[in-house]
């Protein structure tokens, strides 16, 4: 067994919506980013990575490269994921914490956890995923930015 930890943060500039987990989610905001900006999958796919010593998502998927621009990360979730597969990893668990004051995440979970379990190929069981929000300290209280850790257990 293996654990891997994973971080992504964000910053928000005015919009219609952004993407989290795979769900575009209608907000006054969006996300700043050479991809989609799903600070959920991000983070996600740093654990996996981390946890099989495959290094990071800018190692893997760098902003410098146009063909990533505008990209879903769930087509770049799927690419990580069959890189644990050649590996002999399966994904055993997934703890995931996204951090932000808006947009609230809790009515689009369901959906989120659905996503992340088809990508990977998981039961839905094995995917957790909640939020929290700071109430009104750091940056992502004063909604300047948003952010996501995730947790994963993995085994060969």
């Amino acid at each position: 067994m293996r654990i891997g930890h994973g971080y992504d943060a964000h910053k928000l500039i005015s919009g219609n919506g952004l993407v989290l987990g795979g769900v575009l989610i209608k907000s006054n905001y969006e996300i700043e980013a050479h991809s989609d900006g799903d600070i959920v999958i991000h983070a996600l796919i740093d654990a996996l990575l981390g946890a099989a010593c495959l290094g990071d998502i800018g190692k893997l998927f760098p902003s410098v490269k146009d063909k990533y621009k505008d990209i879903s990360s769930r087509s770049l979730l799927k690419e990580v994921n069959n890189k644990l597969i050649e590996k002999n990893y399966s994904v055993k668990n997934i703890d995931i914490t996204y951090v932000g004051q808006e947009p609230k995440l809790l009515p689009h979970i369901s959906e989120i956890r659905k996503n992340l379990s088809s990508d990977l190929n998981i039961e839905i069981d094995s995917v957790s995923c909640k939020a929290t929000s700071t109430d009104g300290l750091g940056f992502e209280g004063a909604k300047k930015g948003v952010s996501c850790y995730a947790v994963v257990l993995i085994s060969k």
